[in-house]
């Protein structure tokens, strides 16, 4: 029996984290701080931004590395919330928008080998993503955050968590000891296809509690974000209603029948997309002296929504903001967050950084599980009533701690070194109910229970990681940097079919049990070394070129799945081989060249890179022989090779332009047998097949014009459109896979910009556009019969429609 067990959203978090005070070879993380504060109340230039990617903090023009940085200008006056709206001005990076229910899957430089999901994901450990300091598996909202750095290509050897694709760095806004201040933020819209309004809100208070010495960071934000997608076909009595009162053999012979038909079986919810967050960060100074330095964080997010951000693609002839399921589905999302971080001098010959991190996620959700039964053609389609619900619950604890010291001392070598321990702890539990199928069965489970399951793992990462960077010259650098990591991974777990043979008897009414033969364990681990090698040349202090060769690596992990008992017992199986069990890392070997510059007078900034992944035992989706429960397995090579583009121009003081934009071609590098599973059936992949998930062309282009107003006021113009290109939702299109169309949104604001207020007009995806991002599952389900039940397995995720606000903020 297929179940759909996905892979567990890992936990994410926030912490603000950096240098202390050192000597000028180190600049503080904290110097960086005040650095682009100051820059961005001046207008000056993209590349004069302060980035710490590198552990020290340079301008951008000086990163000897592919690194790219979104200042929190650009985040407010684009109206970024969070990582699913940082991509589109990010280049080399593909976020797809899948609706509140998920974060994203963050998708660097096209290394990606799974499906596309209407359902999303919460994460991608092909990324490692950082708040500060602290791996951030949840992407909390960006309020009061200074830039986002992105670091494109394997960084394992600066950062404790190893990295396949690159890296994600949130720079929050630190406690200031010496300044009470305030900013409080607003926002109010009408959205097309939604019968609410859309508000935000969000305040910002720094407070000295002892000057120089403690202070209090708090934000604080709320989020209702309206809805546009109606389900209009719940069912009005589970059990009893009819999911579809007109049957054929076919899809076009099926309907929902007559207005009285509906008004028998079925009730609607509108908008039922909704976001509602709440989050909260409050940072915590103590400060003996520039020298010595603490930060203690605690920060709490959640997020409640009641449906997919997703319609139907039309089947019973749903419209495009129509989702066809038979039950709500609800989902809370509940994430926690503990961290200190120790900041410390020795004797001005290296910075101590020691962060401690405790993570918590919990997520309750509801899913419509009819299509799944009926797509295994059991038999369930002769009882008219049937329909099934799915009841799951996962937690995520993490614990993690780095130690790293950075050189302070000066000189022409500078240095970094590293330790790092993470221990992820996974629960999940799912049960599975068919309302009224057991007394049409026959069967004693008065509570409908149909499937059980549970997994428990732990992964335990530990690693020692270190740089060494030799200024052979005042204009040329090398660096080379190594890391050993070694993990072990467990997992425990079981099922059960109460509705059916043994089950029943293993797990009588009204008991919900595992007995101990449908309980086994397994296990895996591994280690190795990763290296890097850079050099940069600066032929003037606005002319850089580098060069970087780096290898990285992802951890493998115990599938979360329930073992089988072997020999396997007569009946339904949901279980993983031995083989199946476990996987192992896989591995990237990336190459890039790059040229940075400033040109006429810093009026024209640009950087441009080349790059090529080479991809080894990629870690690919795929399914368990008995059940077809998804898995995760080591299957074949891939490359992904391009250019990457993203610069500004200032025309004149007032009117400026900035563009980004990015080519990837991602394919597989040898035949793979059987990589692709679609409706039971295994389909080889080929030598150069595309790889799925990401665009092979993206960009951004914004215009923005200022014009100041007597009394130190401005009005500012701005318009930007974004440019994402066809997808693929499978490998090769195999198995039924099928290209997502490119499309390009527009938005613009008017904003008066003040010394203690800004208020604006915006809107967001201008023209409305129509776009699906993503699909779930393949076009051989796109309305599927059985016995002359349509199935609703397939849906494609929606793009946000029009926006038109209001925007202020108020500062203090």
């Amino acid at each position: 029996m297929a179940r759909s067990i996905s892979r567990a959203a890992l936990l994410g978090a926030t912490v603000l984290a950096s240098f202390g005070a050192t000597g000028a070879a180190a600049q503080t993380e904290g110097a960086g701080t005040a650095a682009i504060q100051a820059e961005d109340q001046a207008g000056s230039n993209a590349n004069e931004i302060v980035v710490t990617g590198s552990r020290r903090s340079v301008t951008l023009q000086d990163a000897p590395i592919n690194i790219s940085a979104v200042s929190q200008e650009t985040l407010q006056r684009q109206r970024v919330d969070d990582i699913r709206g940082l991509a589109a001005f990010t280049p080399g990076v593909t976020v797809v928008d899948t609706g509140p229910a998920t974060t994203g899957n963050i998708i660097l430089r096209g290394i990606e080998s799974g499906d596309t999901s209407a359902s999303g994901a919460n994460g991608n450990d092909a990324v490692g993503v950082y708040l500060g300091e602290v791996p951030l598996y949840l992407d909390f909202k960006l309020i009061d955050i200074e830039r986002v750095e992105t670091l494109l290509g394997p960084q394992g050897t600066l950062y404790g968590l190893g990295t396949l694709a690159g890296a994600v760095r949130y720079i929050p806004n630190r406690p200031n000891s010496s300044r009470f201040s305030v900013e409080l933020h607003g926002r109010g819209y009408a959205q097309s296809y939604s019968s609410d309004f859309g508000r935000i809100g969000d305040a910002t208070v720094n407070v000295p509690i002892l000057s120089d010495h403690i202070a209090l960071r708090s934000v604080v934000g709320y989020y209702d974000n309206a809805g546009f997608i109606d389900y209009n076909y719940l069912l009005q009595r589970p059990g009893i209603s009819n999911p579809q009162p007109v049957r054929g053999r076919t899809a076009a012979q099926g309907s929902l029948g007559t207005l009285r038909d509906y008004a028998a079986n079925f009730k609607r919810q509108d908008d039922v997309n909704f976001e509602h967050t709440f989050t909260t960060r409050n940072t915590l100074l103590l400060e003996y002296n520039p020298n010595l330095k603490a930060f203690f964080t605690y920060a709490h997010q959640n997020t409640k929504t009641n449906g997919r951000q997703a319609n139907g693609a039309g089947v019973l002839g749903t419209g495009n903001y129509e989702g066809p399921w038979r039950y709500l589905e609800p989902f809370n999302r509940n994430a926690d967050l503990y961290s200190v971080e120790l900041n410390l001098n020795l004797f001005n010959i290296a910075q101590l950084v020691s962060t401690t991190a405790y993570t918590e996620q919990k997520i309750d959700n509801v899913d419509d599980n009819t299509d799944l039964l009926l797509d295994l053609d059991y038999g369930y389609e002769a009882f008219p009533a049937f329909s099934s619900f799915a009841n799951n619950y996962r937690k995520t604890r993490q614990f993690n701690q780095e130690v790293r010291l950075v050189s302070s001392h000066g000189g022409p070598v500078n240095w970094v070194i590293g330790g790092f321990y993470n221990r992820l702890k996974f629960a999940s539990d799912r049960r599975e109910y068919t309302p009224g199928f057991a007394a049409f069965a026959g069967v004693n489970r008065p509570d409908d229970l149909e499937y059980i399951s549970f997994v428990r793992t732990r992964t335990v990462e530990k690693a020692v990681y270190g740089e060494a960077t030799l200024h052979a010259t005042s204009a040329w650098q090398v660096t080379g940097g190594l890391r050993y990591f070694k993990y072990d991974a467990t997992a425990t777990g079981g099922t059960d079919t109460p509705l059916f043979g043994g089950g029943l008897t293993r797990t009588p009414y009204p008991l919900i049990q595992f007995a101990p033969s449908r309980v086994r364990s397994g296990s895996t681990g591994d280690d190795g070394f990763v290296w890097k090698a850079n050099t940069s040349y600066k032929f003037s202090p606005d002319l850089l070129a580098y060069a970087t060769y780096s290898t990285g690596y992802r951890i493998g992990g115990v599938n979360r799945v329930a073992p089988c008992v072997i020999p396997l017992p007569a009946g339904q199986n949901v279980c993983a081989l031995p083989n199946e069990l476990a996987y192992g890392p896989d591995k990237t070997r990336n190459l890039e060249v790059g040229v940075r510059a400033s040109l006429f007078d810093k009026r024209l900034q640009f950087t441009v890179d080349a790059f090529r992944v080479k991809w080894g035992d990629v870690q690919v989706p795929s399914q368990t022989v008995n059940g077809a429960v998804g898995i995760t397995t080591n299957a074949g090579a891939a490359e992904s090779k391009g250019v990457e583009f993203s610069g500004s121009f200032k025309v004149t003081p007032r009117l400026s332009f900035q563009g980004t934009y990015s080519y990837i071609d991602a394919h597989l590098t040898e035949d793979v047998a059987s990589l692709v599973v679609s409706q039971g059936v295994r389909y080889d992949a080929k030598d150069g097949d595309r790889l799925p998930g990401s665009a092979k062309h993206s960009g951004s282009a914004q215009a923005i014009y200022t014009y100041p107003l007597p009394g130190g006021g401005e009005i500012e113009a701005t318009w930007a459109a974004t440019y994402t290109g066809d997808i693929y939702s499978r490998v090769g299109l195999r198995g039924n896979g099928e290209v997502i169309p490119d499309y390009m949104t527009h938005r613009a604001s008017i904003t008066y910009r003040g010394k203690t207020f800004d208020v604006g007009l915006f809107a967001d995806n201008i023209f409305n556009k129509y776009a699906y991002t993503s699909v779930s599952n393949d076009l051989s389900s796109f309305n599927q019969t059985r016995t002359g039940v349509v199935e609703r397995y397939y849906a494609r995720s929606v793009l946000t429609p029009r926006r038109v606000g209001v925007d202020f903020r108020i500062r203090y």
